[in-house]
């Protein structure tokens, strides 16, 4: 099972070129905790970038940054199965298109509201610099909840919402893809409601598509692999390898599937999966195939793993944080990890961490991390790989161009190394050698910063 921090984050004070910034995205979005955390987070990190370029801060960067460029909400009407009216919420933040259109995934949960969205579109623009594929930073989605509901409800869901959606998008202005709640299925629903609306056929318009009609190879596996990657790049700094550790993942979507898939692919052994009933622990490695069968095809219950695997066990309402293993990959939601389960992952002795998911640890539990010198992939570095291969499905589109599996693989690893380069040197390059959350968070805002100042006050 996963956890989910509550309260608010206690935010320590900031550098005086940054707080009077941070005080006033408070004072204009209030009850916004989620945003809140994304912003310091940045905005303790970058103190060392603008003492060497005052020119940043001399120009309103930063100002400019925390505000997106456009917020739209609107009304998505609905019938379902029974013939009842039901409303949902939705949702399409456009933070950033200095570096190209906006790009971020759509979520559909019910825990969605501006506060998520717009944390997520404000991580996207950092993420999406360090890919260096030239995209911007968006998000969007709705509070509207596919799990139960059935095909035809979901294909109604999806056509009201790109019926307003639309509107807003283009694939030279925002091009959406998918994120919880928001799979193959939904993207194609999306896309056929997009087709339709517009009479145009514009593969680029959205990514995560079907392989047969404009997808690209990898794109469903991109964020676990990318993650694990990372991970393999981590400790090859010092030394190490993949090879025979055990590792915990968090969650059972694609995110965690795929990270399992590669990690175990890379000589791991992955021996964790969680939902929001429990968790599973299978000492002798998870089993992918059972996995899938029965979160993809059946969209079951973790339990169901353990009735079916000898020698696994099921949790209830557990704490997935407390298996002793030494690499953790959470990979579920927001502020899933809190400190006292980092806590408990520093005394069992694990090596690294990377946030698979976006925002996983809440920022006591990065502080313990890094006190204890555990290697910490923040997910703007980590979980980069989802984007970046939707950046490579924008040029297949672009150029109609399909390239293989092995071919799209390769790229990913390449564009994640860069990553992970970038944001070591950065790291580096400001005083916090092996820090990778100011490395990551550096990198990404001094590309992001140095257009905005090309570009002039817009």
């Amino acid at each position: 099972m996963t956890e989910t921090a509550t309260l608010a984050p206690e935010f320590h004070p900031l550098a005086d070129s940054v707080q009077p910034i941070f005080d006033t995205v408070q004072a204009r979005s209030p009850h916004e905790p989620e945003f809140h955390q994304a912003v310091h987070e940045v905005l303790h990190s970058i103190a060392p970038v603008l003492t060497k370029h005052p020119e940043f801060v001399e120009n309103g960067v930063l100002e400019r940054l925390v505000e997106p460029e456009r917020q739209i909400m609107f009304r998505v009407p609905w019938i379902d199965d029974a013939g009842r009216l039901q409303v949902n919420r939705g949702y399409r933040i456009q933070f950033s298109s200095v570096l190209g259109p906006y790009k971020g995934g759509l979520r559909f949960h019910p825990s969605v509201n501006l506060s998520i969205i717009k944390f997520l579109g404000f991580e996207q623009i950092f993420k999406n610099a360090l890919t260096g594929q030239g995209i911007g930073g968006g998000k969007g989605g709705s509070d509207f909840d596919p799990h139960g509901r059935s095909e035809a409800e979901v294909m109604r869901f999806c056509q009201s919402f790109m019926s307003e959606l639309y509107r807003h998008i283009g694939e030279h202005t925002d091009v959406p893809a998918g994120d919880i709640g928001v799979g193959g299925r939904e993207i194609g629903y999306l896309f056929g409601m997009y087709r339709k609306i517009t009479n145009r056929h514009e593969s680029g318009i959205l990514t995560g598509k079907g392989i047969g009609w404009g997808g690209a190879q990898v794109r469903t596996e991109a964020t676990g692999y990318g993650a694990v990657f990372f991970v393999q790049e981590m400790l090859a700094v010092h030394g190490e390898s993949l090879e025979g550790k055990r590792v915990a993942v968090s969650g059972s979507g694609n995110v965690a599937i795929y990270a399992i898939e590669k990690a175990t692919q890379l000589g791991a052994k992955a021996i964790t999966a969680s939902d929001s009933s429990g968790y599973i622990v299978d000492d002798a490695g998870i089993d992918l195939s059972l996995l899938r069968q029965i979160k993809e095809v059946e969209r079951g219950r973790i339990v169901e793993y353990a009735k079916r695997r000898p020698g696994a066990r099921f949790v209830e309402g557990g704490n997935v944080w407390e298996t002793p293993v030494d690499i953790a990959i959470p990979s579920a939601t927001q502020n899933e990890l809190s400190e006292a389960s980092a806590r408990i992952l520093i005394a069992n002795g694990v090596r690294a961490v990377a946030e698979g998911a976006n925002m996983p640890c809440v920022p006591e539990a990065v502080e313990a991390f890094q006190q204890s010198e555990v290697l910490f992939a923040p997910g703007k570095a980590a979980n980069a790989g989802g984007v970046a291969t939707s950046a490579l499905e924008m040029s297949q589109n672009a150029s109609r161009q399909r390239w293989g599996f092995a071919d799209s693989e390769q790229k990913l690893r390449d564009i994640m190394a860069d990553v992970h380069d970038a944001s070591f040197r950065a790291a580096e390059r400001y005083g916090a050698p092996g820090d990778y959350v100011v490395g990551a968070n550096s990198a990404g805002f001094e590309r992001v910063a140095t257009a905005m100042l090309a570009q002039g006050v817009i």
